[in-house]
């Protein structure tokens, strides 16, 4: 038997109400995809492409037009205590009174959630977010990446098999990103599958099993990130030649060439049809003195442009 999906959303409409006579906005145009249960999941898409409305639907904030949306196997209409009770979420904005501390947030979150004073775990959480020394400060006192933190645990605190981070680390810095991986990685490897939002793509390719794309509330995409990154069948070699360039070579053979700086230029091609010394060998056919070469494989930002156009 096969392991059912954490999430299975299945032809998901949502249109928004207009002004007066006029239609509403349209912001998912019946998006199918499951999450498999135990996989770090990611769903990228430009602004506005629709990833917050399909989050907000599945926390329970947004009601939709048409379609189903199961968690845990629990319809969010006919069953929501059940499928609320199945995910915890992580907003992207900071939402939790300041006037409590750490401890008592997590234990006034339990409370709405009706875990029993003797089940809480707000101790344990506080320890697996680095927030135990600071479990008794006003909650206002604690720097950004603490209160990012925090919000993970706020998240956990009914033990949901589910997680959802929509764009953790929009705006924090490079170091508190990375613990936030490290708390998300070692999440998931204790069993919690978690559903990725983000604009950072080097994150979502380094991090995440499965990738979905929306775009414009259409999903164009949804496979495995290594799958999903050998769709490009492209190699960018970034050239410096021994003089500046009043324009990048142009070559039939060349997907795209462009200047980046005075004497550097970046030539994208078909590895299938070309390979990199014949690139090297047509610049060179142009009169240009090759002085550095460096080349890589496409990666995802490469897939989400292509894909995208934004």
């Amino acid at each position: 038997m096969t392991t059912p999906p954490a999430i299975r959303i299945d032809n998901l409409v949502k249109r928004y109400a207009g002004a007066k006579g006029e239609e509403g906005k349209l912001a998912l145009k019946g998006v199918s995809f499951d999450v498999p249960q135990g996989e770090i999941f990611g769903l990228l898409g430009p602004n506005g492409a629709g990833k917050s409305t399909l989050i907000n639907i599945l926390a329970g904030l947004v009601m939709k037009t048409s379609g189903s949306a199961d968690i845990w196997g629990f319809d969010i209409d006919a069953s929501p205590r059940n499928a609320k009770r199945s995910i915890g979420i992580v907003p992207q904005e900071i939402v939790f009174d300041p006037f409590f501390t750490p401890f008592e947030v997590l234990e006034n979150q339990a409370g709405f959630y009706g875990v029993p004073k003797a089940q809480r775990r707000s101790a344990e959480l506080l320890e697996a977010v680095h927030l135990s020394d600071k479990r008794d400060a006003y909650a206002r006192t604690l720097s950004g990446g603490m209160k990012r933190r925090l919000l993970v645990a706020k998240a956990m605190v009914h033990a949901p098999p589910i997680l959802v981070l929509d764009e953790p680390t929009a705006g924090v810095d490079v170091e508190l990103r990375r613990q936030l991986w490290e708390l998300v990685t070692r999440l998931n490897r204790e069993g919690v599958t978690v559903v990725l939002t983000t604009h950072y793509l080097e994150e979502a390719e380094q991090l995440c099993d499965r990738i979905a794309i929306i775009n414009h509330g259409e999903l164009i995409a949804n496979k495995p990130t290594r799958e999903l990154v050998g769709m490009m069948g492209e190699k960018v070699v970034e050239i410096t030649v021994d003089r500046d360039l009043a324009a990048p070579p142009a070559h039939a053979a060349f997907k795209k060439s462009v200047k980046k700086g005075d004497r550097t230029v970046e030539i994208t091609y078909d590895k299938e049809a070309i390979t990199a010394g014949q690139v090297l060998g047509l610049v060179q056919d142009m009169g240009l003195v090759i002085e550095d070469v460096t080349t890589r494989e496409a990666d995802l930002e490469d897939v989400f442009v292509q894909l995208t156009g934004a």
